[in-house]
C-alpha cells in the first residue's frame, strides 16, 4: 500500500491536475467549492472516487478501490494521497491559498496524522450526501467521468 506516500505513474492520457474526492461527502464537497472559486485558471478537474476513474485511481495508488477515507491528487505523473493531496492542490490555487503548501515542511507522519482523524470524523462533523454532485452546464467540462 502506498499509504501516504506519493509516487509517480505514468499517465499521459490524462488532463492536468486533478482532484479525486468523496462525491458524497459534505467536506470533500466544501473542498470541491472552494478549489472551483479560487482556481481562477480553471486548471484543476474533479473526479468523484465512486466513479469507475476514481477507484482505478484508488487501484494505482495501491488503495482498495472502494477505499474513501483519502483524497487523491494527480498532478502531472505524481499521484498523492492524504496531506501530501491537500498541499498538492494547494500549490496550484490563486494567492494566498497557495501558500498554503509551505505547510508541507511538516514532517508527513503529523501531517497524515491531522488528516486521518479528521477524515474518521467527517461524515459525523459535516454530514454526506445520498448521492455524488452533479456539476452545473458551466462546470460539466472540469468533471472527468467515465
Amino acid at each position: 500500500m502506498i499509504g501516504s506516500e506519493s509516487r509517480q505513474i505514468e499517465t499521459p492520457d490524462r488532463p492536468g491536475p486533478t482532484l479525486y474526492f468523496d462525491g458524497v461527502c459534505n467536506l470533500c464537497n466544501g473542498l470541491v467549492a472552494f478549489v472551483i472559486r479560487h482556481d481562477a485558471a480553471k486548471k484543476i478537474r474533479f473526479v468523484s472516487l465512486q466513479s469507475d476513474l476514481g477507484k482505478h485511481a484508488l487501484q494505482e495508488a495501491g488503495l482498495d478501490g472502494h477505499s474513501l477515507t483519502t483524497i487523491l491528487f494527480r498532478d502531472q505523473n505524481r499521484l498523492s494521497v492524504k496531506s501530501s493531496a491537500v498541499f498538492g492542490l494547494l500549490k496550484h490555487l490563486d494567492k494566498p491559498w497557495s501558500f498554503g503548501s509551505i505547510l508541507m515542511i511538516f514532517p508527513r507522519p503529523i501531517r497524515d496524522w491531522v488528516y486521518s482523524f479528521i477524515a474518521a470524523r467527517r461524515y459525523r462533523w459535516f454530514g454526506r450526501r445520498d448521492a455524488c454532485i452533479v456539476p452545473t452546464p458551466e462546470l460539466q467540462s472540469r468533471f472527468l467521468s467515465d
